[in-house]
């Protein structure tokens, strides 16, 4: 069975093991162990705080399998983007240049850096074991979280975003970082990500050029870059845009990989769970699946459960799989279709 739960520190070494296969500009999973260190205790504390309203909390969630005891993957969400520090995208703009006497009338596609999504939450750290990305795990691992958010909606902004990773290479080499980022800071991407890792993408942010970019100046390998998806965060990717959130409006501005966004309400996982009390027995086995969470913040757990349920019907489930989220008969769950 897989649980998603609250990362904790005797993790650390599954985590370290996680980030080391995450690919490059996951830059929130550093292959880093101070740094994940420092990730877990600052997830501890959060879940352990009396919140009321979104702060500098972060959440960090990993994806146990309970046979084995190994992690399989991890998430998280921060409560708040560039609570301490802008929080960079470029916006994607069109300018319009026209002269009456030539009768000429130009739409330029541009790229103008802003802080417009600092104060949204932020989904973070996706990873999961590439063996798993076209299983039902892979829901599990970035919707989990999202059932977290619905129960406790006091902690998280009204806006929800996700910065995904964009296209690179398998050398590390991103065009479109080599096209911009580059010549702002003689390093490669691969090193950029690895510096935001460790220290700040606020700290490359401000070295990067403020002034619009005109795409059609670009190579064309850097404009065919802009709001691509890395192959390995295609499955998150999916997820995203199932979820209801949108992607033509911001970039990320080291990758240019998308950055997608979403009123957290209406976020398909959250608009659509609802809370049931559980009925201990043996529910009838319909082939449907759906995820269920307990309504805990430290305790938080999740999983994948078959049921035979419809809104309206009694939630019935199975002891072993009550035992597994925490619960007990009369307990509230909420409870979303896969």
């Amino acid at each position: 069975m897989l649980i998603m739960r609250p990362a904790r520190m005797g993790d650390l070494p599954e985590v370290q093991r996680l980030a080391a296969d995450s690919p490059i500009g996951v830059t929130s999973l550093p292959d880093d162990r101070e740094r994940l260190a420092e990730k877990i205790r600052t997830s501890e504390a959060s879940f352990a705080a009396e919140v009321s309203f979104n702060g500098e909390e972060s959440y960090f969630f990993v994806l146990e399998d309970t046979t084995s005891g190994a992690l399989v993957g991890c998430s998280g969400v921060v409560a708040t983007a560039g609570f301490s520090e802008p929080f960079y995208s470029y916006r994607n703009e069109t300018f319009v240049h026209a002269s009456r006497e030539l009768k000429i009338h130009n739409k330029i596609h541009v790229l103008s850096l802003c802080h417009d999504l600092t104060g949204n939450s932020l989904l973070t750290s996706f990873h999961l074991q590439p063996e798993l990305d076209s299983t039902p795990a892979a829901e599990l691992n970035s919707r989990g979280r999202l059932l977290f958010v619905a129960s406790h909606a006091e902690r998280f902004a009204e806006a929800m975003v996700v910065e995904v990773v964009g296209y690179s290479d398998e050398q590390g080499d991103a065009p479109f970082w080599d096209a911009i980022g580059r010549n702002f800071l003689a390093i490669n991407y691969a090193e950029a990500e690895r510096l935001c890792g460790l220290k700040s993408r606020t700290m490359l942010a401000e070295l990067m050029p403020s002034y619009p970019i005109y795409v059609p100046l670009l190579p064309d390998s850097a404009q065919e870059a802009i709001g691509q998806v890395h192959p390995r965060a295609q499955v998150s990717f999916d997820i995203l845009m199932r979820e209801g959130f949108e992607a033509e409006h911001y970039i990320d501005i080291f990758d240019g990989g998308p950055t997608v966004h979403a009123r957290t309400s209406g976020i398909h996982s959250i608009a659509q769970s609802r809370l049931e009390s559980v009925h201990l027995g043996a529910p009838a086995q319909s082939g449907r699946l759906y995820l269920v969470a307990n309504q805990q913040t430290q305790d938080f757990r999740a999983l994948i459960a078959e049921l035979d349920w419809q809104p309206g019907q009694p939630l019935i489930l199975e002891p072993a799989v009550a035992a597994a989220l925490g619960v007990a008969e009369g307990s509230s769950v909420r409870v979303v279709a896969m």
